[in-house]
């Protein structure tokens, strides 16, 4: 009995150390929680009805949204800017989409052309919290071997999906690695893959790719076991874009 008793006490004395593990180490998958509003410019897309995170997305002008073709669902969707915990985003922090732009030769079953802008009903106001991120130029592609990072409210290993904004680092890899990996899934005219000890997961999908200060790519597919561990995640080139991008900002 003595034992048991000295057991359930050093247990006990473990327990905020094991919580307090479990709770860093979680991420889009294997990543860490963000530092808040490290990321200013990331956004959330939710459902208008129930305010359910569906995908991330990124301010690239205080008008515009850029985010993955696949995360228009058909119904109305919400724009969260300045967010870190989602459970305490506020009221003025919710924008309406006035128009959805999605690319016009974007197909489903490949992911080819996964790209969509979203121009709001009102021009975000920036500060310390809310902040645009720059674009590559056109056919300025990043090289394999990048260290990049990408962050989300998406899945985790423990959860389906984070209340917090996580992150996790990652590498660009070669064209040919990623071609060898996915075959004729991946498109290296505009594709990108990375991975690292961590990635992207189910509702992390829109979200950036981010290489230095710049948005390189945007999240679009993983594989279908273990997000990051069978397949190295795949994203939505942006450099091929630009010139789509910003006739649809300009026109």
């Amino acid at each position: 009995m003595t034992i048991i008793i000295i057991s359930l006490l050093l247990l006990a004395s473990l327990l905020p150390h094991l919580t307090f593990t479990a709770h860093v180490n979680v991420g889009i998958v294997d990543g860490t929680e963000a530092k808040p509003n490290s990321k200013p410019y990331m956004v959330s897309l939710q459902t208008y009805g129930k305010r359910e995170h569906i995908c991330g997305g990124f301010l690239i002008s205080n008008e515009f949204v850029l985010t993955a073709a696949q995360c228009r669902n058909g119904s109305e969707i919400l724009v969260v800017v300045g967010a870190h915990d989602l459970r305490y985003s506020q009221s003025s922090d919710v924008i309406r989409v006035k128009s959805y732009i999605p690319h016009p030769d974007y197909i489903p079953s490949t992911f080819q052309n996964d790209i969509m802008l979203l121009r709001l009903e009102k021009k975000v106001e920036l500060n310390d919290n809310v902040r645009l991120i720059s674009l590559p130029k056109k056919g300025e592609d990043v090289e394999a071997g990048i260290l990049c990072n990408v962050a989300g409210w998406g899945a985790t290993r423990l959860v389906p999906q984070s209340y917090r904004l996580m992150e996790v680092n990652t590498t660009t890899k070669t064209q040919r690695d990623c071609q060898r990996r996915w075959g004729s899934k991946f498109f290296p005219s505009q594709m990108i893959c990375a991975n690292g000890s961590g990635g992207s997961c189910s509702g992390d999908s829109g979200g950036p790719l981010v290489c230095g200060n710049t948005a390189v790519g945007v999240t679009s597919f993983s594989g279908p076991l273990h997000c990051n561990y069978d397949r190295p995640n795949v994203y939505t080139k942006i450099s091929p874009f630009i010139q789509w991008i910003d006739e649809q900002m300009t026109g």
